[in-house]
């Protein structure tokens, strides 16, 4: 029996291997730009906010602003294919996607949101004629907003035939967001060892690694409509809804939760634990069961457990630290917000590692060599 070749995120998606270090030049270069802000401004760059999650800069005493751009990638393909099975748009949930991609972005460095903007690039106007379609689209974008607390500001459409794929949109956007007082910003400075490690649970694929569930739909006899173990169809499954978490993280700062860091469980799946650049290594004792969806993704692409865990984020999502003292506190808020958590390991001293000991994982600082 011929054994069946593993399909690699890196083969059908990114591949990181040569998007980080253009990535990594990109953030040199940006970083030699701040003299902008102090020059024009007087104002101060956080050192080290090149390539965090949010760009952050000091404007008063006590205040900072943080910035961030972010795009949901190729989800709204599956929406499109998925409709053609039900005949529901999803692009309420694709917009909400969008939004919540932007906004737990933004709320890691402890900003509260303030404005958000779109970004929607198509192929030609065709693609506007889609009342349903647009309705949805709008109506689910102005409801993500609404629930971050965040102002949806205007944004831009442009039309690029030639670029954009017909019948096609491209979702973006960026988002401002303010800290005050100063305590509540969050940076990598504050990790301390003996930190615990609280992962949030995910509530499904969000928005990484879809161009690997897409590829494997296309080998599926009966592809996004192929049932699940709970009887979901495979296209359904990767259409549920992200968590968004700026609230969450707004309520736990307003009750003086001591949080030391925040990394968002995004592309790079848990290795994104160790965003950070200081040395330490980071001790995961307990994951979350593995959800059915990335076990049959995971058994359609042939692969082993290392590769999953390097894409996806497999069941968790933020993974927020805080001090001992701290960790009854903080999973008490997150319940009262309606999101579980766990207890999931600790920071100690070494080399920039994460283990995952219930995986049998290791994952070395080399192979993230970004922010």
């Amino acid at each position: 029996m011929q054994k069946k070749q593993p399909i690699t995120y890196s083969q059908v998606g990114d591949d990181y291997n040569t998007k980080d270090p253009i990535k990594k030049l990109a953030q040199t270069a940006a970083a030699s730009t701040a003299k902008h802000l102090k020059e024009t401004f007087n104002y101060d760059e956080i050192p080290g906010s090149h390539g965090e999650s949010a760009f952050v800069w000091q404007v008063s005493e006590n205040t900072f602003m943080a910035s961030v751009i972010e795009g949901l990638g190729t989800k709204n393909l599956i929406a499109d294919e998925m409709r053609k099975i039900t005949g529901k748009t999803y692009y309420d949930i694709i917009a909400h996607d969008c939004v919540a991609t932007i906004i737990n972005d933004l709320t890691t460095s402890g900003a509260k949101p303030l404005v958000l903007h779109a970004y929607w690039a198509i192929e030609d106007n065709s693609f506007l004629q889609d009342k349903k379609r647009m309705e949805d689209l709008i109506q689910g974008w102005k409801t993500a907003c609404d629930k971050s607390g965040v102002a949806w500001g205007g944004g831009e459409t442009p039309t690029l035939k030639g670029i954009i794929r017909p019948g096609t949109i491209d979702l973006a956007g960026s988002a401002i967001g303010i800290i005050n007082p100063a305590k509540r910003r969050i940076t990598a400075d504050k990790i301390r060892p003996g930190d615990r490690i609280i992962f949030l649970k995910s509530n499904g694929i969000n928005a990484n690694g879809i161009s690997l569930a897409r590829a494997i739909s296309k080998k599926l006899p009966e592809g996004y409509a192929t049932k699940l173990p709970s009887n979901t169809m495979f296209g359904q499954s990767l259409l549920t809804k992200t968590n968004i978490y700026a609230n969450m993280i707004q309520d736990l700062l307003d009750n003086e939760v001591d949080i030391h860091y925040i990394s968002n469980i995004t592309g790079h799946g848990l290795r994104k634990v160790m965003r950070a650049l200081q040395n330490f290594v980071y001790i995961i004792e307990k994951v979350y069961p593995v959800p059915e969806l990335f076990l049959f993704i995971q058994q359609h692409a042939n692969l082993l457990d290392k590769e999953m865990y390097k894409t996806y984020n497999m069941g968790q999502d933020y993974a927020i630290f805080v001090p001992t003292k701290d960790v009854e506190k903080t999973q008490n808020i997150i319940s009262k917000n309606g999101f579980k958590s766990l207890n999931a390991g600790y920071i100690e001293k070494g080399g920039r590692q994460v283990i995952i000991k219930p995986k049998n994982i290791i994952f070395e600082g080399k192979t993230l060599d970004l922010r």
